[in-house]
């Protein structure tokens, strides 16, 4: 893929910025707790904060622990994931990891100024409320989720295969 660390850096860029002024906003605009409908019985904007991870897993666990814990847990994927950007040749892969790095990184900085990450969106029906999350965590649901395309469509490649010669077999 030509200009794979432009894409990448691109994608990542904008997710971090995007994510990084939402919560500016949020912050900025909304109390604690305050909840702003906008489609009603769907969607409120609400500010909150999560200690935890997703689902606020490990929100209850020592605070000093639970710090270095995300924190070096967020620093090892994208670690991880820019070895594996490296190694991609694929255009939907590089889209893929840019979006889960961006969103590593989005949160990763909640967590080194708060110690935890700004959540404001919502969404629910009726009684039924999905738990609040942020453009990070959009983007990185959205970067596994093209990932899971990429296995279940794409043929696996052998080691000598490259973009252009696994392209000309479909």
């Amino acid at each position: 893929m030509r200009h794979k660390y432009l894409w990448a850096g691109s994608i990542i860029g904008t997710v971090v910025a995007l994510d990084q002024f939402t919560k500016y906003l949020v912050e900025k605009h909304l109390r604690m707790y305050e909840v702003v409908p906008v489609i009603r019985g769907f969607f409120n904007l609400t500010r909150v904060r999560n200690k935890g991870a997703a689902f606020s897993l490990l929100s209850t666990a020592p605070d000093g622990f639970r710090s270095v814990f995300f924190i070096s847990v967020s620093l090892a994927a994208v670690a991880v994931i820019a070895m594996m950007l490296r190694k991609s040749k694929d255009r939907l892969l590089v889209v893929s990891f840019s979006f889960i790095a961006g969103g590593a990184v989005g949160n990763l900085i909640d967590r080194m100024r708060f110690g935890e990450v700004v959540d404001f969106i919502q969404w629910y029906v009726k009684s039924w409320y999905w738990p609040s999350f942020n453009v990070a965590d959009s983007a990185i649901t959205a970067g596994v989720a093209l990932l899971v395309i990429d296995m279940v469509f794409n043929k696996p490649r052998s080691h000598g295969d490259t973009e252009e010669t696994t392209a000309s077999t479909k």
